[in-house]
């Protein structure tokens, strides 16, 4: 009787078989039509065999076609235009020499001829490939696998983005930059700037459209590629073709071959997925557990201040973790992402933004501490693990008034998951942890990656991976380069802070003999690491507040109100200062007026007693003259009487013109306080004269100043106080 186990392992064996008897195997680069020296490369990195992407268009795209690539996250797309990209702009031809001498050779003449182009005083950068990317991160992965397949022909790569210095990356555009990776934005302000061109652009490569077009790049994109040559051969890969990437497709991509490998809601068999049910209270510590283990995992949060919280509550329980959000300089990024790459620390808690980008081999485990918004970013989420055919896990973990809008986001994500109640301490929290590494107390990212940019470390030439650059670099440091005469003025002398101290020790030689003592110098750090370090260990409280305020809106409005009724109580408290002063003013100018005409009243009397004692001394008139001017005072009074309403007789007007009705004089005393009285002079002079509503054809009320007289009462003006609106909500 045969053994039916050998029956069915034959049975196994024969359906690995195709119809002509030959075994499916993944396709090796050299049997795809790759370059020898890019495998030679690609071995040495442990890279043999195509993955389905890479196989299906490299056919294509080393045989100059335009490209549609569709494929999810971390199927390898950067490979696969990576290597048609540098190998159709490799001046020289590995076939044509018998070793890899000879060609080494060639690829040092062309690469002496590029600079002797560079040195004349119009050169302006114009690059032979273009690599669009959304992100900093993105853009700087990209740079990493090109520039090892670059520099083997002699070819130089840069990364242009936002964050950093514009005269640094027109420095290293200038020095050689034949295929540039970048993002759009950042590129077109170059361009602008008139810092390069890219009218002699042969191969343009468009990473990630999707994601371009939900961020808004499609518009700067269309207007990049615009600029590119038209003979130019265009590579284009995207998970999905909608927000208008097929309108680009349509536009700048002629008779272009569609290699679709896998859809943009496709799960990766590799990958399994867990939906957490927890509590509020239970929810910090279920993350604890779950980021205690000794692989590499990422934790996903939704805002920049959930991501610090995080990462500082882990590291304070003795769990290192980097942070990576979008509060962060570039190099503070790349040092937080080289601490986790390089296994200093096993946790990395991010937002979105490391959702794309981030190619990080052994992620074992992906922590969704808060759900997306959408099916697409918790697809580019769980991407950070089981990729180049590695297993992972994702940890979704749902609150119970999250559920319906979780389950609904997973039904669109194509993924059916059945939540499970958990806690810290449950069985299926406790297997997937796996053994707990030791706790770390005290850690500090100083300790593990030194101040400045590790990538400037790890290319030797920031952003630039030219071995020319790397060459010049070595000997600069070597020989002291030209930092030599770093910390001397123009004399030759040593500046001041280098010159001897008062003790006769210069700082120089004591650095040395510090260093000598086997304590290593601190390296000079940032400004933002030096801020940070001043205020280590303090409440950043208003931080704090801020970003709640952000996420409760009703607390700023509160707080804007509370504002706003402060400032007007402080209004009203001026102003009726300034009232009670100017009533005080008016009131002492008032006395001061009444003293003024009772003195003038009693020195009137008393010129007239006076007078009659004069007169009495100087001799009085006679009776005769007395009876006389007593009877024409007599005949004046009854004449005035005998006329109509007191008017004057006929014979006592005067002669000729119009008749004049005058109106007794009255002097009125204005009353007000000096500040009032300077004012409407300004606004008279301003204006003109503001009394006047009529004649401006103003609309206020109406002032008169007799008014008050025909009605039998005495006039008074009050002073007119000035008082300001109050604002309302």
């Amino acid at each position: 009787m045969p053994d039916t186990s050998v029956i069915e392992n034959e049975d196994a064996l024969a359906s690995d078989f195709d119809e002509t008897g030959e075994e499916e195997r993944p396709l090796t680069f050299a049997e795809l039509g790759v370059p020898g020296p890019l495998v030679r490369v690609l071995a040495a990195d442990g890279k043999k065999t195509a993955f389905p992407i890479q196989a299906d268009t490299l056919p294509d795209s080393l045989a100059g076609r335009d490209v549609l690539g569709r494929g999810r996250t971390g199927s390898g797309k950067t490979l696969a235009f990576s290597i048609p990209l540098v190998a159709r702009l490799g001046e020289v031809d590995a076939d044509d020499y018998e070793n890899m001498s000879q060609f080494r050779h060639e690829v040092e003449q062309v690469r002496k001829g590029h600079a002797e182009e560079r040195r004349a005083d119009d050169f302006l950068p114009h690059p032979r490939g273009l690599v669009l990317a959304p992100t900093r991160e993105l853009a700087n992965q990209i740079n990493d696998v090109l520039m090892p397949l670059a520099q083997i022909y002699g070819m130089t790569t840069t990364t242009v983005y936002g964050g950093v210095r514009y005269a640094r990356q027109i420095r290293d555009l200038r020095a050689g930059a034949d295929i540039v990776v970048a993002c759009p934005g950042r590129l077109e302000d170059l361009l602008e700037q008139h810092a390069l061109t890219l009218e002699k652009v042969e191969v343009a490569v468009i990473d990630e459209a999707d994601e371009m077009a939900d961020m808004g790049f499609l518009p700067p994109v269309k207007r990049l590629l615009g600029q590119v040559s038209f003979d130019a051969q265009i590579m284009l890969f995207s998970a999905t073709l909608d927000h208008g990437v097929d309108e680009v497709v349509n536009t700048f991509l002629t008779d272009p071959k569609v290699h679709s490998v896998d859809s943009a809601t496709a799960a990766v068999d590799e990958m399994t997925h867990h939906v957490f049910e927890t509590t509020q209270g239970d929810r910090h510590e279920l993350v604890r557990t779950l980021a205690s283990g000794k692989g590499r995992r990422i934790l996903f949060t939704r805002t920049k201040f959930q991501t610090q919280k995080l990462a500082k509550d882990l590291t304070k329980n003795g769990i290192p973790a980097a942070e990576l959000h979008g509060n962060l300089s570039q190099n503070q990024r790349d040092r937080n992402l080289a601490a986790f790459e390089s296994g200093d620390v096993n946790v990395m808690v991010a937002t979105d933004v490391a959702a794309r980008g981030i190619d990080v081999s052994g992620v074992e485990l992906v922590v969704q501490v808060e759900p997306p918004e959408d099916p697409k970013s918790f697809l580019h989420r769980s991407g950070r693990t089981a990729r180049a055919g590695h297993s992972g896990d994702v940890v979704t973990i749902v609150l119970p008034n999250q559920r319906r809008r979780t389950r609904r986001m997973l039904h669109e994500a194509g993924l059916k998951i059945k939540p499970i109640e958990v806690t810290h301490d449950s069985p299926e929290v406790l297997e997937l942890v796996g053994e707990p590494a030791e706790p770390r107390f005290g850690w500090t990212l100083e300790q593990s990656q030194p101040a400045g940019n590790p990538r400037r470390r790890k290319n030797g030439k920031g952003g630039n991976g030219s071995a020319e650059g790397g060459e010049r670099s070595g000997r600069s440091n070597r020989s002291g380069g030209r930092n030599k005469d770093r910390g001397k003025d123009k004399g030759g002398k040593p500046f001041k802070s280098e010159r001897r101290n008062r003790d006769g020790h210069g700082i120089q030689e004591e650095r040395v003999g510090h260093d000598e003592r086997g304590q290593r110098s601190e390296p000079k750090r940032n400004r933002a690491e030096r801020r940070a370090a001043k205020f280590e260990g303090r409440d950043n409280r208003e931080y704090e507040a801020r970003e709640q305020r952000w996420e409760h809106p009703e607390i700023q409005e509160e707080r804007r109100e509370q504002r706003e009724a402060k400032r007007n109580d402080k209004r009203r408290e001026k102003y009726a200062r300034l009232h009670e002063q100017q009533r005080a003013e008016a009131a002492a100018q008032r006395e001061s007026d009444d003293r003024r005409h009772r003195s003038d009243d009693r020195s009137g009397q008393r010129g007239k007693d006076d007078g009659k004692q004069f007169s009495k001394k100087q001799g009085a008139p006679a009776k005769k003259q007395r009876k006389a001017e007593a009877r024409n005072e007599r005949r004046r009074d009854d004449g005035r009487r005998s006329n109509h309403n007191g008017r004057p007789d006929r014979d006592e007007r005067p002669q000729g013109g119009k008749r004049i009705h005058r109106k007794p004089i009255r002097v009125i005393q204005d009353e007000r306080g000096e500040d009032a009285k300077r004012h409407d002079r300004r606004m008279e002079a301003k204006y003109g004269n503001h009394d006047d509503s009529a004649r401006r054809g103003g609309h206020g009320e109406r002032h008169d100043k007799h008014a008050g007289e025909r009605q039998g009462r005495s006039y008074r003006r009050h002073a007119n106080i000035r008082k300001a609106p109050f604002r309302t909500r």
